[in-house]
């Protein structure tokens, strides 16, 4: 399944084992955190000051393997 802009930090992590990894190359520590479970990809990125493409590419590059 593809990593979209829309989904949750908390779906992102529970469906793909790999995905926590990446997120926390990026600086989100916090992917654990109560807030993480209904803030999409989108919010997150913006909150940290990332841009949510590239987010993504990673993410579904980073799965794909």
């Amino acid at each position: 399944m593809k990593i979209n802009k829309d989904m949750t930090i908390g779906e992102i992590v529970r469906l793909h084992s790999g995905a926590a990894d990446i997120l926390m190359s990026f600086g989100m520590g916090c992917i654990g955190c109560p807030a993480s479970q209904a803030e999409t990809l989108e919010d997150a990125a913006l909150v940290h000051g990332f841009k949510v493409q590239e987010l993504l590419e990673a993410l579904n590059k980073g799965l794909d393997k």
